[in-house]
């Protein structure tokens, strides 16, 4: 048996792969003659507009994408952001300094109807991380240390049908 490089043999491959994923000749026809996307890729936050204008453009042919690249939606937003020095997420810790009551709860603001939280107990990281689900509705209470968190409504979108 001769011996072949990797290169050859994924070459080999890669031909017997696309020899067995034929496509029908409308197939491909009606895949080549796709009308090309009209939006353009957002690079800075200033540029968006629409969720079709946070598409990756994807890497170039040859090349592997870096993930500015191919990241699309909010990980795009996110990293736009970012690239521009703005932290677009609330990511700072809860109040724990004290522990939330029925009367006095934690209050975590959310622009959703729900938010998880991490719970680890007052003082900080006095126990493992209990996650809960407080709701606009419901308070949620730790079962290890008997916090009590609430959400904080800020701009919930109304009939907002994303599910």
């Amino acid at each position: 048996m001769s011996s072949l490089s990797f290169a050859s043999l994924f070459a080999l491959r890669s031909r017997l792969i696309a020899r067995q994923t034929v496509r029908s000749f409308t197939t491909r026809s009606a895949l080549f003659n796709a009308a090309k996307p009209t939006y353009k890729t957002a690079a800075s936050l200033e540029e968006v507009n629409g969720s079709e204008t946070l598409i990756g453009q994807g890497a170039k042919e040859g090349t592997f994408p870096t993930d500015l690249e191919q990241a699309t939606g909010l990980e795009r937003l996110e990293l736009l952001a970012k690239l521009q020095g703005v932290e677009l997420f609330d990511t700072k810790p809860l109040d724990s300094s004290r522990i939330g009551t029925i009367a006095d709860p934690i209050l975590v603001e959310s622009y959703d109807d729900y938010r998880y939280v991490g719970c680890t107990g007052s003082p900080a990281d006095s126990h493992a991380v209990e996650w809960l689900k407080p709701t606009v509705d419901q308070v949620a209470r730790c079962w290890e240390c008997g916090s009590v968190y609430k959400i904080n409504p800020v701009g919930v979108p109304q009939d907002d049908h994303h599910h």
